[in-house]
């Protein structure tokens, strides 16, 4: 299963990719299913096409698919849809050619907006508190003096 980021990673290269895999109006075949396993195979990442002919929705289309491959969706927009399968034989090239090998996306990553937002929150925060020990302090003080004054008046 695909986290958000990953998906979102995922997208982002499948823009630049020709769509490769067309499925027409015979539908899911296992001729376009071979295809998938050997675009798969060899890519990792393949962007698909139904044409308008199909008698299918690109939805159904890329559903039927995935079950067939073993493969995750990607993508769906408009008749195009993309799919993704990890491929030992990509991880290998990789490997050998020296590209970065496959990273796991951090849990969190380090978010500037959100950073900002939860300093701010800490010091406003941290006025918040010192505004009420002073109020408090204000309050006992008040208190204090008042019993003072009342013993006084009693006393006399």
């Amino acid at each position: 299963m695909l986290t958000s980021k990953e998906r979102a990673a995922l997208r982002a290269q499948a823009n630049s990719l020709d769509t490769t895999l067309m499925v027409g109006k015979g539908g899911v075949t296992d001729g376009v299913i071979a295809e998938a396993e050997n675009l798969l195979t060899a890519r990792e990442l393949v962007k698909g096409k139904v044409l308008e002919g199909a008698l299918l929705t690109p939805a159904e289309t890329c559903e039927q698919i995935c079950q067939a491959t073993g493969t995750e969706g990607v993508a769906l927009i408009g008749t195009k849809f993309v799919i993704y399968r990890f491929s030992e034989k990509c991880q290998a090239e990789r490997n050998q050619t020296g590209r970065a090998k496959r990273k796991e996306i951090p849990a969190s990553k380090s978010d500037p907006v959100g950073k900002g937002v939860r300093a701010r929150r800490l010091a406003a925060k941290k006025v918040r508190e010192q505004r009420n020990a002073y109020f408090r302090e204000q309050a006992i003080e008040k208190s204090v003096e008042r019993s003072r004054e009342k013993k006084l008046r009693g006393e006399e």
